[in-house]
């Protein structure tokens, strides 16, 4: 249920935010002796010992006793952090903009399939967590650490488990912080350290591939036919493109109405302030791309003019990228780097 707008890439996204578009687990293993065979929903053998860990967030803090055997995650990439961390959930969200036939993200496919085993029930789009579904799941963890949950949904999704939520803000928990949350949950944190070195090195390698893109200014928006939309300095994407070596156009900070916690929209009138050596579109479909380079209205801009614009098109790369997860960036990397390329080039 993904448009093109600033959608968070979450199975719904609260009406105080517009419907986002480009935003778009585990068996658990009894604590035991060696002797223990016991195996996760992933496969895995079950750990000897799980150490308690308590996880803070924007509404509290967490304990977690007991090594989880049937999490639940809701939201963007708390789902992708579980399964790249050899775990499969009992619950996950059902997508449409850039899903599989399944209702899945390619990605998930594809580690899901590798796992093996039984799949995990998919939880409706809705705007606000599928409460009776996810109790039906029987969870003893949910993961919404890149969500918009309220506390409202907090307090009931931890009447039917422990709940971890985002650490400050809503739909804007950086891509990393998923990962190592996730593992923290989960008993895996050397595991969640190896995923992020092994993610890091691709991203660096790109990015030496690229000397280009150092130093160069962008910005990265979602051109939608109802609004011009601007992500902000915090949202994940962002942090994304910079460690590619990519610096935040100062434009996008100076125009920045603190509209949401990751994006801002900006009025047709205002576009040719939004100055950036490149800037980055997000587009569903290459018709939709055609259409904004013919659109009139953004002929004001500087990057149409200088032919620096880079547009990101298909639903599933655009998922990929949009935000990151931690199988989705290495799935879409090199169709992202091939999209940037051009319009680095031509920026000098």
């Amino acid at each position: 249920m993904r448009s093109l707008r600033p959608k968070t890439p979450a199975t719904g996204l609260r009406r105080v935010l517009p419907a986002v578009a480009l935003l778009l687990v585990l068996p658990l293993a009894a604590c035991g002796s060696e002797e223990d065979t016991d195996e996760s929903a992933g496969g895995e053998p079950a750990e000897e010992t799980f150490e308690p860990v308590t996880i803070e967030h924007a509404f509290g803090e967490t304990e977690i006793d007991e090594q989880p055997q049937r999490v639940v995650t809701w939201g963007w990439a708390s789902g992708d952090a579980v399964l790249a961390l050899d775990v499969m959930p009992v619950a996950m969200p059902k997508y449409s903009y850039g899903a599989d036939d399944s209702g899945r993200m390619p990605w998930q496919s594809e580690k899901i399939a590798e796992l093996g085993g039984e799949e995990p029930a998919l939880l409706s789009e809705t705007a606000e967590p599928p409460f009776e579904e996810i109790a039906a799941a029987a969870p003893d963890l949910i993961l919404a650490n890149y969500s918009g949950i309220t506390e409202a949904d907090y307090k009931k999704l931890s009447q039917i488990a422990d709940t971890v939520a985002y650490p400050d803000q809503p739909w804007a928990t950086p891509w990393r912080d998923v990962i190592t949350t996730v593992g923290e949950a989960l008993g895996k944190s050397d595991e969640a350290e190896a995923l992020l070195e092994d993610i890091d090195a691709e991203v660096a390698a790109a990015a030496e591939a690229h000397p280009e893109f150092e130093g160069k200014t962008i910005a990265a928006v979602a051109i939608d036919p109802s609004a011009f939309y601007v992500y902000r300095a915090a949202d994940p994407r962002v942090e994304f493109l910079e460690d590619l070596g990519f610096t935040l156009a100062p434009s996008v900070g100076e125009l920045d109405t603190e509209e949401s916690t990751f994006y801002y929209t900006i009025s047709t009138e205002e576009v040719d302030k939004l100055t950036s050596d490149v800037l980055l579109s997000y587009a569903p479909n290459q018709e939709r791309a055609d259409e904004i380079a013919g659109d009139k209205t953004f002929q004001a801009m500087s990057q149409f003019q200088n032919g620096t614009v880079a547009s990101v098109v298909g639903e599933d790369v655009v998922s990929s990228v949009s935000p990151p997860t931690a199988l989705s960036l290495t799935w879409g990397l090199d169709a992202f780097i091939e999209a940037l390329v051009p319009a680095v080039e031509a920026a000098g």
